[in-house]
């Protein structure tokens, strides 16, 4: 006889969703983290706010060695599945750009939502309950400090390595290693890149510029800001580009996209005005000043070759950049990688090797855009395990 038919590692977004969807079937349910408060990077979502989907949750926003594994639990648990379960609760909802939807409340509002659902469905939680080893024969055997619990059927919903200061660990890779589960390399995504060298010193008392530009790396294209820092490139632009950049890529910038640079440029040729001045109409005078002292200074369109020109309206709009590395974990929002999907069912999230083992939310290898895309994968995958565990 088992403790309980199902135990949840991990009291995040996927986790309490899995737990809350088991119980609701009746299952007898364990959640078990370490930190002291359900819901950690739930709280800190959307600068507090909570940007806990977007609209346009469709596969294309996820990043994947699959790009199809996410398909079936985003189409069975969707956006609007998580609105209504909001309105139930009569939690106020904002919508912003680009289809991202924020609690009118504060993040608080959703954590406290959770945990009223999952006591609703009989769901224990036990925090700073820190695992010591979980073995199976059978059953999992879940081992704690203060004894072993067993359970049927475990959820991993432990997350990735983001945000080590709430405690993030590499539990699940960890765990799917001992149990023979193929696992993908992991690194930092949605996180500002590092830059170093002649051609980025110039721009290093430009920080907190922002530009609106189109970022491109591969196929992959970005067109939000791009903000400086005093250690390189953030802004949503970047952040979005950071989930696919690997050491040794250039990014390619476009600093005026939907502009006739070329036009622009050569069309000053008749006249008494400096490139600063002609820039400085576009783009911030700070950047264009020191974009400019690279490049031979403000000097007048007149005075330089129409090739010279051209040149410079192609380097306007395919600024190349290769960024030494990026800010790490610390400043990452989400771990791209994880469990392989290969290694998972898409309808259940079951292991294919280990019955009864199912994985849930950032520790699987489905990494979403930044605007709500991550927490929605949560919800949805977890929702999906929880219907099956």
């Amino acid at each position: 006889m088992n403790d309980f038919d199902v135990i949840v590692i991990g009291a995040g977004a996927s986790g309490l969703m899995s737990a809350i969807e088991a119980g609701k079937r009746g299952r007898s349910v364990l959640v078990l983290d370490h930190n002291s408060r359900i819901g950690e990077k739930i709280r800190i979502s959307g600068g507090g706010r909570c940007n806990f989907t977007n609209r346009d949750s469709s596969p294309g926003h996820y990043l994947s060695q699959n790009p199809h594994f996410c398909k079936s639990a985003l189409s069975r648990f969707t956006s609007a599945d998580f609105l209504g379960l909001l309105a139930e609760h009569r939690i106020k909802v904002e919508e912003r750009a680009h289809g991202q939807m924020f609690c009118a409340g504060g993040a608080k509002s959703v954590v406290d939502m959770l945990e009223r659902e999952a006591r609703a469905a009989n769901v224990l939680i036990r925090m700073e309950s820190p695992l010591v080893d979980v073995h199976r024969d059978g059953a999992f055997r879940v081992r704690l400090s203060r004894g072993t619990l067993t359970a049927a059927s475990l959820v991993v919903a432990s997350g990735g390595l983001s945000y080590p200061k709430l405690g993030a660990t590499d539990f699940a890779r960890t765990l799917a290693v001992r149990f023979g589960i193929g696992v993908t390399d992991l690194r930092p995504g949605l996180v500002p890149l590092i830059l170093t060298g002649t051609e980025t010193e110039a721009f290093r008392n430009l920080s907190g510029i922002s530009i609106a530009s189109v970022v491109r790396l591969g196929r992959a294209e970005f067109r939000e800001n791009v903000l400086f820092t005093h250690r390189g490139l953030s802004g949503p632009a970047i952040l979005q580009a950071s989930s696919y950049w690997k050491e040794g890529q250039t990014l390619e910038i476009d600093l005026l996209p939907g502009a006739d640079t070329r036009a622009l440029l050569l069309g000053q040729q008749g006249t008494r005005r400096t490139l600063f001045a002609v820039l400085a109409d576009h783009l911030p005078r700070r950047f264009v000043e020191a974009w400019l002292d690279k490049r031979g200074g403000a000097k007048m369109p007149a005075a330089l070759s129409t090739s010279k020109l051209e040149r410079l309206a192609e380097e306007l709009h395919h600024w190349r950049l290769r960024p030494d590395a990026t800010e790490g974990f610390e400043k990452a929002e989400v771990t791209v990688g994880g469990i392989d999907t290969r290694e998972l069912s898409s309808q259940t999230m079951e292991s294919r090797k280990v019955p009864g083992l199912y994985f849930a939310g950032e520790c699987v290898d489905v990494t979403g855009h930044l605007g709500g895309y991550n927490l929605q994968w949560a919800w949805s995958s977890g929702w999906t395990a929880g219907r099956y565990a």
